[in-house]
């Protein structure tokens, strides 16, 4: 019997989940090799809810870096979105980056991207007073999520170009 799916946001007890969608989204993205996230890095990076069977659960936030919305349908996790806050300094207010946004295979065409979408859209508003931005990058060729996305209300940013220096590259800037 299928159930309204729910979005929350995650716990401490949901990092095996999280850390198998990352990769799973690293296999779709066919850059597995390149997924170096452990359920140790998770633990120390990201920011959790409390969970009802934590011991003390005042620690259970952390200080992580991002946060994740799950989202589950008959109480199975069906996928996320890991997001963290960002600053527009031109709106002169925060936002949100969208970092990764995964659906299982055996979920998809149920809605729950867009359901998650819409989460991330009225917390991107809380935390702007309406004023902000939420933001995301796609890869060039899954056009069915540009498609979505656009569908949304999303628009490319096809003016910006985007830039990454990583690793040992850091230490050589």
């Amino acid at each position: 019997m299928s159930t309204e799916p729910t979005i929350r946001h995650a716990t401490r007890e949901d990092i095996p989940e999280i850390l198998a969608m990352i990769r799973e989204l690293a296999s779709f993205e066919k850059a597995l090799d390149l997924c170096h996230a452990t359920a140790d890095s998770l633990s120390r990076t990201l920011s959790f809810s409390p969970c009802p069977s934590d011991p003390n659960p005042s620690q259970s936030h952390g200080p992580g870096y991002a946060r994740t919305f799950l989202i589950l349908s008959d109480n199975a996790v069906a996928g996320m979105a890991l997001y963290f806050h960002n600053y527009s300094t031109w709106l002169a207010c925060p936002g949100i980056y969208l970092e990764d946004l995964f659906v299982r295979p055996e979920y998809r065409r149920r809605g729950f991207a867009k359901a998650l979408l819409r989460r991330l859209g009225k917390e991107a508003a809380e935390v702007s007073g309406g004023k902000g931005r939420l933001e995301w990058s796609c890869l060039k060729w899954n056009q069915g999520a540009l498609d979505t996305y656009k569908a949304m209300g999303a628009k490319t940013q096809d003016e910006w170009i985007g830039l990454r220096v990583e690793g040992e590259g850091l230490g050589r800037m």
